[in-house]
């Protein structure tokens, strides 16, 4: 293997699949990026943790600041680490990497040269990047929206695994996207021009690196390939490859109160600055009560060893229809699940002091926002 490449353009592609890097791999081929020189102009880098791979090809029809130069074709494996910093630092515009002996490998820049034990490219775990045969095309902006707006709500914990991704369900034209931890749940429900049918869950920490390397430009087209096993996503230059979570995701339907007896309406950057106002925690957990009535709507939060903070929340914009309501909630997953509503105005949609409640923005009906309230001795 022997080529010359832009140093940043192969920097940038490294920091991209170095993204399913898991430092923690027991396999120490698999703590490194494939690099694969391929005669005459392309180069693929390739990493991968198991659960999740990242591929992306480097090639000079596609990029015409590139100047890539393959004068021998080859492949290596070399730690991640090493590599990122090595290219990082490395001086001046165009690098030269050759493997010299065995994968002994040397990265020259304009003056300086390092050489690093590579590993050779059989070693590398096979892994199958055969496109899945239903597929679907969306834009970067609207895949971006729908993580946004749902993934922050799947869980974290590992004991009930299917809870930490989010379930993708296409049916009769409608793409409905949903996550939950249980405590409470995020819905993005958008029409879909598509004949498929089907119902995966993907992990959430695999759709955040999704919209962390491949979601910059809006109006870019995503493929969403996916099968009973896996799910490939592929913007024309990178592909990400994820493992689907095993397991029935469950009925979240039935979560979702169909009536509602008190409606708060409110400016959504007020009941942030409330939000954010509350420091005080009891069992590492910040409640916030939230006392609404036709004359005042009071928001507190407080804990018996610390102290209290209180706000009246009823100004301008502030509108609130039905009988009395006092309910406690967590202030956390307020807080997240009214960020992921992008409009100006809030409704908060009450059944009743013990029953989940939603968030909406008025303007947008695709995106809901549930949670439940927490049980309090005031």
């Amino acid at each position: 293997m022997n080529f010359t490449v832009s140093k940043n353009k192969f920097y940038a592609a490294l920091q991209n699949v170095a993204h399913a890097i898991s430092p923690n791999s027991p396999l120490p081929v698999l703590k490194g990026i494939k690099i694969n020189a391929i005669d005459p102009d392309s180069l693929v880098l390739t990493a991968s943790n198991n659960d999740l791979a990242i591929q992306t090809s480097l090639i000079n029809e596609q990029d015409k600041d590139l100047n890539l130069t393959i004068e021998e074709a080859g492949a290596v494996v070399i730690d991640a680490k090493y590599l990122l910093d090595i290219v990082h630092k490395i001086d001046g515009d165009i690098l030269h990497m050759e493997i010299i002996d065995g994968a002994l490998t040397m990265v020259k820049g304009q003056n300086a040269q390092y050489r690093i034990n590579g590993m050779k490219a059989d070693t590398y775990p096979t892994i199958d990047l055969s496109k899945p045969a239903d597929a679907i095309t969306t834009k970067a902006g609207q895949l971006a929206e729908i993580i946004e707006e749902t993934a922050f709500a799947a869980s974290d914990q590992e004991t009930r695994p299917v809870l930490t991704g989010v379930n993708f369900a296409l049916h009769d034209g409608v793409l409905e996207c949903t996550a939950t931890d249980s405590y409470r749940l995020a819905k993005k429900t958008i029409p879909f021009a598509s004949h498929l049918t089907f119902r995966v869950t993907i992990p959430a920490k695999s759709l955040n690196e999704v919209k962390a390397i491949m979601l910059q430009e809006a109006d870019k087209d995503i493929e969403i390939a996916q099968n009973n096993k896996k799910a490939q996503f592929f913007n024309g230059s990178i592909l990400l490859q994820t493992r689907l979570l095993d397991g029935g995701y469950p009925d979240t339907d039935r979560l979702i109160p169909t009536e509602f007896h008190h409606t708060l309406t409110i400016k959504r950057s007020t009941l942030l600055s409330a939000l954010d106002r509350c420091i005080f925690k009891s069992d590492n957990m910040t409640v916030n009560r939230l006392q609404c009535s036709q004359d005042d709507v009071i928001f507190s939060n407080g804990s018996q060893e610390i102290g209290d903070f209180q706000q009246s929340l009823m100004e301008e914009g502030t509108k609130f229809e039905g009988e009395p309501i006092d309910i406690s909630f967590s202030g956390a997953y307020v807080q997240q699940a009214a960020r992921a509503l992008k409009g100006d105005t809030i409704e908060i949609c009450f059944s009743g002091p013990m029953k989940p409640f939603i968030l909406k923005d008025p303007a947008n009906d695709t995106i809901l926002q549930l949670a439940l309230p927490v049980r309090t001795y005031n």
